[in-house]
């Protein structure tokens, strides 16, 4: 696997105590940003994700880096579902909660903070389990697909978003310019963070995108494993049972 890449490469401190004091700092501006940044796009690939939780027939759900819930909300669609939001970073659940009771979804979404390492929760608890653009950020990959099945139930469903890398030439020339040399620049401006928008195209880059995932999916116990380009391969939505 690709080397560990940080927000801050120079700090000591460990990459899941720097993303969250990232996610903690950006909070207060992240929707904005994150939907203005994606030009919107971000939404099309939750309705995807929301459409595949539907075809399951899950009832309980787990979404894990759930942010400031823009997912949970989008699985609200979905009627009788129980969605219980995980994230390691308490300002971006702080921001969620608003969201969810201005909504009036307080009573189907439970907003808690958790490592998704280290679930607090028992074996086997949920019908599925959705992850929007965070196993990126986790601090060991293989703990956190492996801990997100433990409180899978044996036949559910885990669905991943992720961002990936263009395989056209053309496109993914443009995709790079934009990631590499606009997109800092923006997010360094209305964030005020110095590392969040240099961090994700990093992150990106290192990510063990598609087959790969796969095989560590496969490698931590998931069963028929698979993986769709959206976006002309700007994201990829992966799709891995538990049994």
């Amino acid at each position: 696997m690709a080397a560990t890449v940080k927000p801050d490469p120079r700090s000591e401190s460990s990459k899941k105590q720097q993303v969250e004091e990232m996610f903690d700092a950006i909070s207060p501006r992240y929707d904005f940003l994150n939907h203005a940044l994606s030009l919107g796009i971000d939404y099309s690939w939750r309705t995807k994700v929301r459409k595949c939780v539907a075809a399951t027939g899950a009832k309980k759900v787990m979404d894990v880096a759930t942010g400031t819930g823009d997912l949970a909300l989008e699985l609200m669609k979905i009627e009788g579902l129980q969605v219980t939001g995980v994230d390691i970073s308490a300002g971006m659940l702080e921001v969620g909660k608003v969201k969810i009771r201005q909504k009036g979804f307080a009573e189907r979404i439970t907003m808690q903070q958790a490592d998704a390492e280290h679930l607090p929760f028992e074996d086997h608890a949920f019908d599925a389990i959705t992850v929007s653009f965070g196993v990126r950020n986790f601090g060991d990959l293989k703990q956190g697909l492996s801990d997100m099945r433990r409180v899978l139930k044996p036949g559910g469903q885990l669905f991943v978003l992720e961002f990936s890398q263009p395989k056209s030439r053309w496109f993914s020339a443009l995709y790079w310019f934009y990631f590499k040399y606009i997109l800092p620049v923006l997010g360094r401006l209305l964030s005020r963070s110095i590392n969040a928008y240099t961090y994700l195209p990093a992150s990106v880059k290192a990510f063990p995108e598609g087959k790969e995932f796969a095989s560590i999916a496969q490698e931590v116990g998931y069963s028929n494993v698979t993986y769709t380009p959206l976006t002309m391969g700007i994201c990829t939505l992966y799709e891995c049972s538990n049994g």
